[in-house]
C-alpha cells in the first residue's frame, strides 16, 4: 500500500500519467500535450486575429470622394439656394448628397443653442416628418417619381436661409415686428428656393407655386422654433 501510495504521488509531481488505458477525449494529458496543444491551436489563433484586425489604409478617408463627399456639388447647391433666381441644375440637384443638410441642421440646433433655445430633437423630428410627407406629395404630382434621400437633400440645403435667421436670433430679439417681417422673409425664400430645385430636377414646369405651398408650411415651422 505505502509503495503504491509514493509511486502515485511520484507520478503526479514529474508529469507521468497514471493511465495506463487508452484516454479518453479530455482525460489524462500531460504537460507536454498541453503545451503541444497550445503551440498549435492557440498561437496560430492570435496571429490570425491580427491579420483580420490589420486596419484600413487612411487612403480611403483621406479622400472625400471616397466617401460619397462631393465639395464641388455642395458649393454650387449652397449658391443654387442662396439665390433663388439662379436655374437650378437638374443633373446635380437629383443626388442623395446629406453632407449638406446635415451640417446645416447642426448649424441651426447650434445657433439655437446660443441663443438659450435647445431644440435638437425638433429640428430632427420635424426635418424626418417633413421629408416624408414632401416625399409621398411629389410622388403624387410627379410622373417620374423621386427617391426620399433626394428630398431630404433639397430641403436641407433650402435650410440655409433659416440658418441665417436663427444667427440674427443670437444677438437681437425676433419677438417684435422686425422679426416677423424677416421670418416671413426666410420663409418665402426657404420655400421659392425648394420648389425651383425640385421642379427642375422633376420637370414639373408650371407648379412651382403647388410646391411651395407645403414647403413653406414645413419652414414655417422651423421659423416658429427660431423666433419663440
Amino acid at each position: 500500500m505505502l509503495k503504491k501510495y509514493f509511486m502515485s504521488h511520484h507520478n503526479l509531481f514529474t508529469g507521468h500519467s497514471i493511465c495506463k488505458k487508452s484516454p479518453p477525449s479530455f482525460g489524462c494529458q500531460t504537460w507536454d500535450n498541453l503545451t503541444l496543444i497550445f503551440t498549435n491551436l492557440i498561437i496560430p489563433l492570435r496571429i490570425r486575429s491580427r491579420v483580420v484586425m490589420t486596419p484600413m489604409p487612411m487612403e480611403i478617408f483621406m479622400d472625400p470622394e471616397k466617401l460619397g463627399i462631393n465639395f464641388d456639388h455642395i458649393w454650387q447647391k449652397t449658391l443654387t439656394v442662396l439665390n433663388p433666381l439662379k436655374p437650378a441644375d437638374g443633373s446635380i440637384m437629383n443626388e442623395t448628397d446629406l453632407a449638406g443638410p446635415i451640417l446645416f441642421c447642426v448649424a441651426l440646433g447650434a445657433t439655437l443653442l446660443l441663443a438659450g433655445k435647445v431644440q435638437f430633437g425638433y429640428i430632427y423630428g420635424m426635418s424626418a416628418i417633413g421629408c416624408l410627407g414632401i416625399y409621398a406629395l411629389l410622388n403624387l404630382m410627379s410622373s417620374s417619381g423621386v427617391s426620399y434621400g433626394c428630398v431630404a437633400s433639397v430641403l436641407g440645403y433650402c435650410l440655409l436661409p433659416m440658418v441665417i435667421l436663427s444667427s440674427g436670433a443670437v444677438f437681437f430679439s425676433l419677438q417684435g415686428t422686425i422679426g416677423t417681417v424677416l421670418a416671413l422673409v426666410i420663409i418665402v425664400w426657404c420655400s421659392l428656393s425648394a420648389s425651383k430645385i425640385f421642379i427642375s430636377a422633376l420637370d414639373m414646369e408650371g407648379q412651382q407655386l403647388l410646391i411651395a405651398y407645403p414647403c413653406a408650411l414645413l419652414y414655417g415651422l422651423f421659423a416658429l422654433l427660431t423666433v419663440f
